[in-house]
Formats: structure tokens, sequence, C-alpha cells
């Protein structure tokens, strides 16, 4: 079996190659046994799941012109049962992207309300959020505010006990409950860097799970049995089922869970059978030379 499924890994490689010679194509697609797979093909399977999670290149415009894409398709099929979530909006702005997406007000008031608005919004995150406006989709917004992701990173766990309720409330109550620094996502914070660990190397992983934590308890409070929920973070959040997803299937087990990342082209050259069977169910490869929308 696992002969089939390097060979076609290497064939599949060979007609990218040769694809990027004849029509350049801007990335090619591909399912996690290895074969190119076909965009319909994908988003028929996608749409039978509970959730799925949109792995980004946070400044990679093939990334954000599929999330649209995919976004669309599956609100095709599945229509205002499809909701979004996105690592980008921080759980204390919900109110004002609701109000927003009610139409209460205009963009030029909502703007200056969000707390830590990406500084590539317009490009890659307001076409999402104008489709869910125009479609009268909720748009969830999943991530921990970034203040007290600084707070667990310096002081641990101890920070959760000098915070308010409102401000707990905001924090995915399992965090302690099921934090495991040996969990991939985060026991590779520490061997990337080498010997260089810091001292509070634990309170980092703490902190990058009080992400993860929270997407996860947002994305499980707003769902609903045949919802679809299409969430965007950055691939990290969910590569090898870990992050996010690990965070779903400990909370919530049982749901079915589908996954995209995007790698380069070159990434995806460097990984082996195992790990690009294990990544993600869909894979994006796109090209080394894709533009940047980071300003």
């Amino acid at each position: 079996m696992r002969y089939i499924i390097t060979l076609a890994l290497l064939l599949a490689l060979f007609f990218v190659e040769k694809g990027s010679a004849q029509g350049k194509p801007a990335y090619q697609l591909y399912k996690n046994t290895g074969e190119v797979v076909n965009y319909d093909h994908m988003i028929s399977d996608l749409a039978t799941g509970d959730m799925v999670f949109f792995g980004e290149y946070h400044f990679n415009p093939i990334s954000h012109w599929l999330e649209l894409e995919v976004g669309k398709s599956l609100f095709d099929i599945k229509g205002t049962k499809l909701f979004l979530g996105a690592e980008m909006f921080e759980s204390g702005n919900q109110l004002v992207l609701d109000e927003y997406l009610q139409g209460f007000y205009a963009e030029s008031k909502m703007i200056p309300e969000i707390t830590q608005l990406w500084s590539n919004y317009n490009t890659d995150y307001r076409p999402l959020v104008e489709f869910a406006k125009e479609n009268a989709l909720r748009f969830i917004a999943t991530n921990i505010p970034r203040r007290y992701a600084s707070m667990i990173s310096k002081k641990g766990f101890d920070a959760l006990e000098i915070l308010s309720p409102e401000a707990k409330a905001l924090i995915g109550p399992d965090l302690k409950k099921h934090f495991d620094p040996t969990v991939k996502a985060y026991a590779e914070m520490a061997s990337n860097m080498g010997g260089h660990v810091p001292p509070n190397m634990l309170n980092m992983q703490m902190a990058q799970a009080a992400k993860d934590a929270t997407m996860a308890h947002f994305s499980l409070k707003n769902f609903n049995k045949g919802d679809l929920l299409l969430h965007f973070q950055g691939s990290y959040h969910s590569n090898y089922d870990q992050g996010i997803i690990w965070w779903i299937n400990k909370i919530q087990p049982g749901l079915e869970i589908k996954s995209i990342t995007t790698v380069s082209q070159s990434e995806w050259e460097k990984l082996s059978v195992e790990d690009r069977a294990d990544i993600a169910d869909y894979i994006i490869v796109v090209v080394n030379t894709m533009t940047s929308t980071q300003g």
C-alpha cells in the first residue's frame, strides 16, 4: 500500500513540475493520498462534514482566493447552515462584528471598534466578512484576546486566577483541564529552538494552547447539528489534526472534521510520504514564486 501511495505522490509531483514548465499553474490541489484532486470533488467531500478547518499562509493570495471560493461553493450546498469562523478576530469583538453583519451601522463605524484588526484585513479578510454579510451568515470571532495570551505567556495559568469572570468568558474554559505540552503542536515549539529554549517555554506553550483551546471552544459553542463551520486559521493551528482540531476532539469527540492546508512547492517536496498523508485531508501546493499580500 505504501508503494502505491509513494508512486502516486511521485507521479503527481512529476505532472506538477511538468505543468509548471508548460502552463505555469499557480497551485495544485492534492488529496492526502498524494493524488491530484478535482476542486468540485473536494467541495462535495467537505460538505459532508461538520467542520472544515482551512489552514492558510497569512499573506498568501492563493490561500485567500480559495478561502472565498470554498465559502461560496459550500454556501451553494449548505445555504445558511454554513457559518464562518476565524483566528483573525478575537472573541471580545463578537458583538461589534454581529452588529455590523446585521447592518446596524456602516463599515466605517465598525473598523475603529475592532481591536487588533490584522493589517491585511482589507485585502484578505474583508471579502470573507462581506460575503457573510451579503448572505446572512454567522461569522464567529474565535481567537483569545491577544492581551490574555500575552499574560499567559508571562505568568502561565496563574494569569487565569487573577482575571475577572468577564475576561475568563473570552477564553476557552477547557484550557487547564486538557493542556498537554507533549502534543506535537506544542512540543515542536521547544524542539525548533534547539539548544536555546527560554526559561518560560512552558508558559509560551500554554499561551499557544490558549489560542487553540479558545478557537475550539467558540467553534463548538456556535455549532448546532446540521451546521457546517468553515474556519480560517494559520495552517500551524490545524496541521496534523493538532491545535484546534486536537482540542475539539478532546472537548467534544465524534464530530466529522475535515482540513485543508497550504504549503509551498519546496516544502511539499521535502515532506515524507507519511507527513503528506497526515498533514491535512487536502493540500494546496503553491509555487515558490507566489507574490505576497503583505506590504
